[in-house]
């Protein structure tokens, strides 16, 4: 009599079991972080959007969706991303300057073009920047010399370039910021960096030590649009039009002041549900979180971003390739700079740009794109895994 099989030799794994593998290798201090600055994020939109109709319920898919897009990129080994650099970074140059010829224009910016849907191509290129000169660096390795740099300098300033015509001051930031950390991680001399350092230290030095003459009625600086010359002077004396253009600033210190050690509480912010903070859920949601949890709540905040650019910059030091430590100290760099931009700016040092605060303001666009960051950076934290297990194994080198 022949044997029988048993049944359960033959049952179809589990959902659980066929999900596992994907899930493994995922980086747990990583998403340990971004799971508190997630949570700190919707408490501060259930409070902030309120009376906003469905600012919270929005925020929340915003989060989800941006773990998905995490998700989904963290599956994509770290040679196929950097085989995709160039044909993304052409792309969003192509889609910049098709939108420099026949953009769509909206309060006085040209930033948007329609191809089927609207889009802001300058988004593209918080990451597009940063692999192409990753891509760059990963090519010439070995060998880098001065022209080297001055390449990924050219490479860098085209779409700044573009970024800044439109104007979009705070995206142009960003992209400079992303890809200047990839320039100097990969070996750019100090004997280089410190010049235009210095010299930008100097150059807002003679603006604060002239500021009276510099911002005088009729002034006109070189380079800058007006509205930007207009947000430096305003920066530097907000009184000098309180219920114009030094509003926002004004109402940001207000609120951050009135938080105190402890905060006001949750869902007790005055300058917040009485409406004088501007835009409190979006780029001044930092000015409605201060005032409802003060001083400790702005140093949790601020101990979150700082392990989110550790832990960063551990896993760029942990990578296999340059190309691995490059990206994700890029993608390290990219989080310290919307954070210190978005609180300096409202806070009164910074002018004020549109950058969102990383987690806490609202914005689907902006989720997308630090979905897009993460997911690039968890690839390469487990890619860094595979290769530690392979070496673990009994029999491999």
């Amino acid at each position: 009599m022949g044997h029988t099989a048993n049944p359960r030799s033959f049952q179809q794994p589990s959902l659980l079991q066929r999900l596992l593998p994907l899930l493994r290798g995922f980086d747990g201090p990583l998403i340990a972080i971004l799971l508190a600055l997630s949570g700190i994020g919707l408490v501060a939109m259930y409070s902030a959007g309120f009376d906003h109709g469905t600012r919270f319920f929005d925020h929340g898919r915003n989060l989800l969706l941006a773990a998905a897009i995490l998700f989904i990129v963290a599956q994509v080994p770290p040679q196929r991303l950097m085989s995709l650099a160039p044909a993304l970074y052409a792309l969003g140059v192509a889609l910049l300057v098709a939108v420099a010829l026949f953009g769509i224009t909206k309060k006085g910016a040209q930033r948007w073009i329609n191809i089927g849907v609207v889009i802001q191509p300058s988004e593209l290129l918080k990451i597009a920047m940063p692999l192409m000169l990753a891509w760059w660096f990963q090519k010439r390795e070995g060998q880098l010399r001065a022209p080297d740099f001055l390449a990924a300098a050219a490479l860098l300033a085209l779409p700044v370039g573009l970024i800044m015509k439109q104007p979009d001051l705070g995206t142009a930031l960003l992209v400079l910021a992303s890809g200047g950390a990839i320039i100097f991680f990969a070996g750019l001399p100090w004997k280089l960096v410190l010049p235009p350092v210095l010299l930008g230290g100097l150059g807002i030095a003679l603006i604060v030590w002239y500021e009276p003459q510099l911002c005088a009625e009729g002034v006109r600086w070189p380079v800058l649009h007006n509205y930007q010359q207009q947000r430096i002077c305003t920066l530097l004396d907000p009184t000098r039009d309180p219920l114009g253009k030094g509003f926002h600033i004004i109402q940001g210190m207000i609120a951050i002041g009135s938080g105190g050690l402890w905060g006001k509480g949750f869902m007790s912010g005055t300058q917040t549900h009485l409406e004088f903070i501007p835009e409190r859920t979006t780029d001044f949601i930092f000015a409605a979180y201060s005032e409802e949890f003060g001083m400790a709540g702005n140093l949790l905040l601020i101990l979150c971003y700082l392990l989110l650019v550790w832990r960063g910059l551990a896993i760029a030091n942990q990578a296999a390739t340059l190309f691995g430590r490059l990206m994700a100290a890029g993608v390290a760099m990219i989080f310290f700079a919307y954070a210190f931009v978005n609180m300096g700016m409202v806070s009164g040092i910074l002018p004020v740009v549109g950058v969102p605060l990383p987690f806490i303001s609202y914005g689907g666009t902006a989720m997308t794109t630090l979905g897009l960051a993460l997911g690039v950076l968890m690839s390469i934290a487990r890619a860094q895994h595979a290769l530690d297990g392979q070496a673990l194994r009994p029999g491999t080198a």
